[in-house]
């Protein structure tokens, strides 16, 4: 039942993704009139502006309707404090999907006082996804009309105005934000739709030109260019991927094979929604988990970004994600990278550790396992799991780990070499050793760096033994040991 299920989600979106490879983004679809027009005729604009409360932000009970002066009384819309405008992507059901009132409840949480407003187009969103792609310039000139309208007939500034765009929604929000008279405040993009946008002028979809400041979560980037799901370019700002935008924790095969088992088949698209959906919810997580802010930093590549070779904080090279990001506009776009867990509260703490191992004999090994275990001042983070491309005696390494644990200021550190998973001769008969005499570790949340030494000047490492312990170095200032 379960495998059914899967199959049957993933013939869906194999069908759509084909389809869309095979036509044209303005395939059936006339050019709308300009905005100039709009503003003289607003009879022609087909999307809905619900403005939702935080006393129910589950239901559309007020819509605010552009040329119509009297609903943004009726609504009770607050000229004085910030919008947020979310706009949603393309839809199988045609139906609101549930991340849309978390993130309106969340929004309410974290600013109570705000405006809310969910931009229905699901009527175009529905169809099939070559169409709904074509629509997104459509529903952008309706965006922009209604917000170039809220400030001629009301005076409301668009330096309030936070345009929050889900996949196709995104580039809704950009093509809104190009439109506008005077450019909005800020664009979020949660993970930008792929196909049709990869290779699309920068005026057909999200970009860095379309607000004052556009931030971009890219979760869901897999296969070739323009049929990733996800934009894999970056296309703001500041474009961040989160896992390096890949497969996100807690969203694989087997994950969805146990939520369509307790769950039922209607829950069966959920292995392909994980990842694409997981940037709304790493944004509500910002929103809702304030005080511990989730830290990405800036690197050229995600490979560098796992040798953990890019935990600096100095220039403007590490940011939060999400709603509390700092601004920084760059001169060209600023890509970083992070991990995260795989349930809410995402963050972990990022460790940068370098070692060098020494040996009688130089050899080398690919694809290595290893333990590391921390211990600090407030907690302990055991068995934490990472796996080496590449080790090579006399020579020095560096790799990333991660704790979900807060442990507070590093104490000891613990390493093993975990045996293979497959039983060699050669093993048997020479069990590979290194010496290691210090372990190198910065933290890159708090920015400290700290050296560990072996309790008598050097350790022995055996593939398959024990864990090796490691103290601080004696007489060195903990904040400020030897540089990584």
């Amino acid at each position: 039942m379960g495998k059914r299920a899967l199959l049957v989600a993933l013939c869906v979106w194999s069908y759509c993704l084909a389809a869309l490879c095979r036509e044209s983004p303005a395939s059936g679809i006339s050019q709308s009139s300009s905005i100039a027009e709009k503003k003289r005729d607003f009879s022609g604009i087909k999307s809905k502006f619900s403005l939702r409360t935080s006393k129910n932000p589950y239901e559309d009970t007020c819509y605010i309707v552009p040329g119509q002066e009297a609903s943004v009384a009726q609504c009770n819309f607050n000229l004085t404090t910030k919008t947020f405008m979310v706009i949603h992507g393309w839809t199988v059901t045609g139906m609101f999907e549930s991340w849309v009132s978390k993130l309106v409840k969340a929004l309410y949480t974290r600013e109570p006082y705000s405006n809310v407003i969910v931009v229905d187009w699901l009527s175009r969103a529905s169809l099939h996804y070559p169409v709904a792609a074509a629509y997104t310039k459509v529903v952008g000139e309706e965006v922009a009309t209604l917000i170039d309208w809220m400030e001629e007939q009301f005076g409301y500034s668009v330096d309030k105005i936070h345009l929050l765009g889900y996949s196709l929604g995104a580039h809704v929000a950009g093509v809104a934000g190009s439109l506008t008279s005077n450019k909005i405040n800020r664009i979020t993009g949660l993970d930008p739709a792929g196909p049709h946008f990869e290779y699309a002028d920068a005026s057909l979809r999200l970009s860095p030109d379309d607000a004052v400041f556009v931030d971009v979560l890219h979760t869901y980037t897999r296969g070739t260019p323009d049929r990733s799901i996800g934009i894999q370019k970056p296309v703001g700002h500041i474009d961040i991927y989160p896992n390096g935008g890949g497969f996100q924790p807690g969203c694989n095969i087997g994950d969805a094979l146990r939520m369509i088992a307790e769950k039922g088949i209607h829950n069966a698209d959920q292995l392909v929604k994980c990842s694409h959906e997981r940037s709304i919810h790493l944004f509500i997580d910002s929103l809702l988990y304030g005080e511990k802010p989730i830290m990405a930093y800036r690197c050229n590549s995600k490979e560098a970004f796992e040798r953990g070779l890019c935990l600096s904080c100095r220039k403007n090279r590490c940011n939060n994600l999400g709603y509390q990001i700092k601004r920084v506009r760059n001169k060209r776009n600023s890509k970083m990278y992070l991990k995260t867990r795989a349930q809410m509260p995402y963050k972990v703490f990022h460790y940068q550790v370098k070692i060098h191992f020494f040996g009688n004999t130089n050899f080398t090994k690919k694809n290595q396992a290893f333990l590391v275990s921390l211990h600090g001042t407030k907690d302990e983070s055991n068995n934490i799991a990472v796996i080496l491309p590449e080790i090579s005696a006399n020579k020095t390494h560096s790799f990333l780990i991660c704790s979900e644990t807060d442990i507070g200021d590093l104490l000891i550190v613990k390493l093993r070499w975990e045996s293979d998973s497959f039983f060699t001769w050669s093993d048997w008969w020479n069990t590979p050793e290194l010496r290691i005499r210090k372990v190198r570790v910065k933290a890159g949340e708090t920015q400290k760096k700290v050296v560990f030494c072996a309790p008598e000047g050097f350790s022995d490492l055996k593939k398959g033994g024990d864990f090796v312990e490691f103290m601080r170095c004696l007489g060195k200032h903990p904040n400020d040991i030897e540089s990584l």
